[in-house]
């Protein structure tokens, strides 16, 4: 007999639920053994016999269904695999023994398919409760254990040590907490509304916290991002009571979020307005609104104006980018123009929303359209000298290289940092000494005003081997003079941009004249510093093709050398390239750089380590003669490259950084191979010419081995030496420029006549200064000498070509001079710093303003006396102004270099 059949034969009870449950199983197993299959009547109903307790078929079928049983699974037992319990589905469908519940019914009893995982509504609404009584646990356990923050004790700043090289400290600087705590009757009215209409015009009504953008910052933390804005002026106040803790964690966030919520609760509204804006840091490192209003205006908060105030509140959105003094040492973007945009948009936005929410009446409104006067802001004794520079430096390369240093501009403002530079205290004393030998013998401001005053000078040196920035000079003084002229100038480098042709035309080699444009870029032959090109004055310049080359007017271009004279050996002057760079030839590397194709000319100058942003357009044939504006430690280590055999080392100002966790940067070292040994050594055996008997002789360096470039630049507006040893590589710059850090229009301006004498080339004080720092800088250091250049490439242009001299067209000598203002139309040579308006941006338009010359375009490059890029006089048909690219250069990035 089977075991539905023994459980049948158990009496029946209960009443007629029991004897439906007894009647499905009956029906069950009738439905197993169809009817007839044994031949007795008995099979049909179930054992013994029993009375049916339905009136049919149909109401039994019902009855099996209601049961839960199927046909099949009827026949296969409770298992769900045939066999029953023992069978293959055994335990899938398995039902709770009778008398024995589940304290949680998941999966659910006597169910069976999709419907067993469907929770019941009683287990939902019990997880939910529980779920949200668990919260409101922590939530009371998370409250009741934080405490209110107090500013006064909380929020305390360290300072951050800085270390030269040798590991002896050069200063204690950066956390200095510049705080005066004042009582909200001495906060104006105004000050208070500016932020609350900017930051949180609820801040009266609302409970002190801000969901979504709690959730928008757990989000960006949890998925690696950066937390965002949103925060209520209570979160902001608590952030900022809690410097000793500031690392970006979902369990810092929380621990935000309770005591924001405490605070919003237990403490005044007023309370919080006051701690926070006592608590706020505002740039300069000013923290709290009394020591703001000293930094920037020089006087107490009672008496700030609402234009004032608006304005201290848009330092709240960080000063690094509002503060019009800029804050190019951290990002190049931070000038003093852009600044000042920044942060007059964002007063007037202010001032706007003060009066949408009747906080100010719009006459008032109407005083505040322009910038409120503000002072310069350095006044640390410590940071004078080059110190500030250095500290600078640092710190710029910190913040700016932070997914590598995890060195936030946060985390330098909390300072506890000890910060080990690269600086070597005796080269940049020796640096400094030699710019001020030159300065002070030649420069004289008060005897000659109009040719010697805004003279600034600015070097860089750096080791070749591993890109450490052992000195730089920034200028005067740190305190006084705020732009570092040793990390950005907008200056451009004119002719000591030319080993940067030379190693394109050895590294790729010039293109085949005789083919197209796409097979040319395969057909090349490698140039080697025999090769001879055409150092005639107003050279036509062509394309690699011998076609002439047009601007976008279909005008030429007639290269012109200094002082209008050919070079090289008659009748068509050719001149080889050792000899060209020797004499500075511009016609000869203008040429060469068309050959080889601006593109692999401007490769060549960022493999060497030059930056992007710092390069003008390669569109104009005068790229290749130095329109750029590398800084002085780009340049130092760009040359560096050359100097170490073709290897590269980006230049570095920080070796290590610890705190109380320990170190936490070590500098690694990442070498790049720029260029072969045997193109790098023979750009260094052409420069070695440059220095032992070219234009660079003032550089020569007795028992050592030098190899440099002399350079020049349009309008005598800036003079370049660049050279190096095998140990060492610096560059140093000379230029002029107002020097009014406020001024509306920073110009370069023209150095005929400065330091007494009529020109200002790289071969005069820009070398004699880097002669006498490099003959103390390598005192007692062993000789060394540059490795023997292996032979390369082919002479290029070996048989004589009548393109080799062509002639000026008749226009040039009979045209008059094109007007000297013409429009944007007209121009024809890049953009102008107008258009670009890069570093200092002060009325850009005449940034750099150089000309080129030529029929229309061009430049002139001085041959013995340094290398000047610059145009001929009208007469001779000068060209349109030019600007000078981006104006970048600075050493570490950004959209300025």
């Amino acid at each position: 007999m089977s075991e539905h059949r023994r459980k049948l034969s158990q009496p029946q009870g209960g009443g007629r639920a029991a004897a439906r449950r007894g009647q499905s199983a009956s029906s069950s197993d009738r439905r197993a053994a169809p009817r007839g299959a044994t031949g007795s009547p008995s099979d049909e109903y179930g054992a013994g016999g029993e009375e049916r307790p339905y009136g049919g078929r149909a109401e039994a079928r019902r009855a099996a269904q209601r049961g839960g049983g199927s046909r099949r699974r009827a026949a296969e037992g409770p298992g769900r695999g045939p066999g029953g319990p023992s069978g293959p589905g055994r335990g899938r469908g398995r039902a709770t023994p009778p008398g024995k519940k589940r304290l949680i019914d998941y999966p659910r009893a006597g169910k069976y398919g999709a419907a067993r995982w469907v929770p019941s509504w009683k287990l939902v609404s019990g997880l939910f409760i529980g779920f949200i009584g668990s919260l409101v646990a922590v939530a009371g356990i998370g409250y009741a254990m934080v405490s209110v923050p107090n500013v006064a004790q909380t929020a305390q700043a360290q300072n951050n040590v800085y270390y030269w090289a040798d590991g002896t400290q050069m200063v204690a600087t950066g956390g200095e907490t510049n705080r005066q705590i004042v009582n909200l009757s001495q906060i104006p009215q105004a000050m208070r509304y500016a932020v609350i209409s900017q930051e949180n015009k609820t801040f009266y009504t609302d409970s002190g916290i801000d969901p979504k953008g709690i959730a928008r910052a757990v989000f960006n933390m949890a998925t690696g991002g950066q937390t965002q804005g949103g925060s209520t002026i209570t979160q902001q106040y608590v952030k900022n009571a809690r410097l000793d803790d500031q690392s970006q964690t979902v369990s810092r966030k929380f621990k935000e979020i309770f005591i924001s919520i405490k605070v919003g609760a237990t403490v005044k509204k007023d309370d919080i307005l006051a701690g926070y804006l006592n608590s706020a840091y505002y740039g300069r490192n000013a923290y709290g609104i009394q020591a703001a209003a000293r930094a920037y205006f020089d006087k107490d908060a009672v008496k700030l104006n609402p234009g004032e105030c608006a304005f201290l509140a848009a330092m709240l959105k960080g000063a690094t980018y509002y503060d019009p003094e800029g804050a190019t040492s951290i990002d190049t973007s931070a000038t003093p123009t852009a600044n000042s945009a920044r942060a007059l948009r964002q007063m007037q936005d202010t001032l706007d929303k003060m009066v949408l929410y009747n906080h100010l009446s719009a006459s008032d409104r109407a005083k505040y359209t322009t910038l409120p006067k503000w002072k310069n802001s350095r006044s640390n004794t410590r940071l004078s000298g080059q110190v500030g520079y250095l500290v600078d430096l640092a710190n710029s390369y910190l913040v700016t290289h932070s997914d590598k240093t995890h060195v936030s501009q946060d985390v330098l403002q909390r300072g506890g940092l000890s910060i080990y530079t690269t600086f070597q205290k005796k080269k940049v004393d020796q640096l400094e000494s030699a710019v001020k030998k030159v300065q002070q013998a030649n420069i004289k401001p008060e005897k000659r005003p109009k040719t010697d005053k805004f003279v600034q000078f600015g070097g860089a040196s750096v080791n070749p081997t591993s890109g450490a920035i052992e000195a730089i000079y920034g200028g005067e003084d740190a305190t006084k003079h705020f732009t570092d002229n040793a990390d950005q100038t907008g200056a451009q480098v004119g002719s000591t941009f030319k080993p940067f042709v030379l190693a394109a035309a050895m590294k790729w080699g010039v293109r085949d004249k005789h083919l197209g444009p796409e097979q040319a870029q395969d057909e090349r032959t490698v140039a080697s510093p025999k090769s001879l090109y055409s150092g005639k004055n107003k050279l036509k310049i062509k394309n690699y093709d011998g076609t002439v080359w047009t601007d976008k007017d279909d005008k030429e271009w007639l290269q012109t050398n200094d002082g209008s004279e050919s070079v090289g050996r008659a009748p068509d002057y050719r001149i080889d390239l050792r000899e060209a760079m020797r004499e500075s030839v511009n016609s000869v590397y203008v040429q060469l750089g068309m050959d080889v194709g601006l593109d692999k000319v401007r490769q060549s100058a960022l493999d060497a380590g030059v930056l992007d942003s710092s390069l003008a357009s390669s569109n104009f044939p005068s790229f290749s003669i130095g329109t750029s504006d590398p800084s002085a430690i780009r340049m130092a280590g760009a040359y560096g490259t050359f100097a170490a055999s073709g290897k590269q080392n980006d230049p570095y100002s920080v070796d290590k950084v610890t705190s109380k966790d320990g170190t936490t940067y070590q500098h690694t070292k990442a070498t790049k191979q720029a260029y072969t040994s045997a193109v790098a050594d023979n750009v260094t055996d052409v420069l070695k010419t440059v220095v032992d008997k070219g234009t660079g002789t003032a550089a020569r360096l007795p028992g050592r081995e030098v190899a440099g470039k002399t350079g020049t630049t349009d309008g005598n507006k800036s003079a370049w030496f660049v050279g190096y040893t095998p140990q060492l590589s610096t560059a140093i710059g000379m230029y002029r420029m107002d020097d009014d850090e406020k001024s509306k229009s920073r110009t370069f301006l023209k150095m005929y006549g400065t330091g007494g004498q009529d020109k200002i080339h790289g071969a005069s004080f820009p070398a004699e200064i880097w002669h006498d720092y490099m003959a103390q800088a390598l005192d007692g250091q062993p000789v060394q000498s540059f490795p023997t250049p292996e032979p390369i490439g082919e002479v290029v242009n070996d048989a004589p070509s009548p393109s080799a001299t062509p002639s000026p067209t008749p226009s040039l000598t009979q045209s008059p001079s094109p007007t000297p203002t013409p429009t944007k139309s007209q121009l024809t040579a890049p953009p102008s710093p107008s258009d670009t308006c890069g570093n200092f941006g002060w009325g850009c338009a005449n940034n750099g303003g150089n000309t080129n010359g030529g029929n229309t375009n061009g430049g002139t490059d001085t041959g013995g006396t340094g290398g000047v890029t610059s145009s001929p006089t009208e007469s001779q048909g000068s060209g349109n102004t030019r600007g000078n690219g981006n104006n970048g250069g600075g050493l570490f990035g950004g959209p300025n270099g």
